[in-house]
């Protein structure tokens, strides 16, 4: 059987062994040696499956645990693999996943006579067949949290790779194809409306191209973000009750759902599924960064300068 450990990449300790489905918390300590108030005691819970390769990560503290650029969430799981990145707070803290053979304990004559899991079968035509191993089925690439739909498989290119297709919050990537969700759409940008809007009216501008977040903005996307504010302004220009409401264009900071998308969104909050304090603060805290550092009101006006630098870099 492997053996798994968790090696901090900036080496700050010696790698913490995970032992084969034993489950271990880990966060703000003596044994990571990260100090940060933000990372909580008791920050993730990591539980090892070393004859499938990968480890099944908990996120139990209130600030954001990453694997790549997914957000785990407080009380999901997320599985991690060699390769992957682990984030362990803020995404900050890097780990990466590292099984090596356990050559400790020898291996008995009978069990060195049997074929290996990872060997070749021979085909009738005598080509190498590799045998398929459980931890590349879609059901193992990433755990879904309690209350999420199904997994999907979805094509993913460029910064996505990293991201599991079938992941909760990957669900934008799927709406924005969906035509019933679709209110408009030219050859850069779609506009859907919110799933789960937070209030009367609320867009989603996303971008064809594949950018996973804010930190995957470079100088050369300047010009689609523009275009996605000029797309923001004529759906207000376009609401019927954009006389009477206010609304702000924004992003958020720390975005649950991978695929950037800018939020335009009345400020009455007159909806169903706006459901805690969560949500609230999610749109009325420094959480929400409007992308022109405006509210957006129909006497204000809705052609604005530019994007505001924290786009761009």
């Amino acid at each position: 059987m492997s053996v798994c450990s968790l090696v901090s990449e900036d080496d700050s300790h010696k790698p913490i062994q995970l032992h084969h489905q034993h489950s271990v918390t880990l966060g703000r300590g003596p044994e990571t040696k990260i100090k940060d108030k933000k990372c909580s005691r008791e920050q993730v819970e990591l539980r090892a499956d070393c004859n499938r390769g990968f480890i099944t990560v908990k996120q139990l503290g209130v600030n954001p645990t990453n694997v790549d650029d997914v957000v785990v969430g407080k009380g999901n799981r997320v599985t991690v693999k060699p390769g992957q990145r682990l984030y362990m707070v803020n995404q900050q803290y890097p780990y990466r996943v590292r099984f090596t053979e356990d050559t400790s304990t020898p291996r008995s004559a009978a069990e060195l006579s049997k074929p290996s899991k990872r060997a070749h079968r021979m085909s009738s035509e005598g080509n190498a067949e590799k045998i398929k191993s459980p931890a590349n089925t879609a059901s193992d690439h990433h755990r879904m949290s309690d209350d999420s739909p199904p997994p999907k498989k979805i094509p993913s290119s460029g910064s996505d790779k990293s991201e599991s297709a079938g992941h909760w919050s990957q669900g934008l990537k799927v709406s924005m194809q969906d035509p019933k969700m679709q209110v408009y759409k030219d050859d850069r940008v779609v506009v859907i409306k919110d799933k789960y809007p937070k209030a009367r009216y609320h867009w989603l501008v996303l971008p064809w191209d594949s950018i996973s977040s804010l930190k995957a903005l470079r100088l050369e996307h300047v010009e689609l973000l523009k275009h996605m504010q000029r797309v923001g302004d004529q759906m207000l220009q376009q609401c019927p009750d954009a006389h009477k409401l206010r609304f702000r264009l924004g992003y958020h900071a720390i975005p649950s759902m991978s695929h950037v998308h800018l939020h335009v969104i009345s400020q009455d909050f007159d909806s169903p599924c706006l459901k805690n304090k969560k949500h609230w603060n999610s749109f009325t805290t420094d959480y929400f960064v409007e992308s022109q550092g405006t509210l957006y009101t129909k006497t204000a006006g809705y052609s604005k300068l530019q994007i505001n630098v924290f786009v761009v870099l």
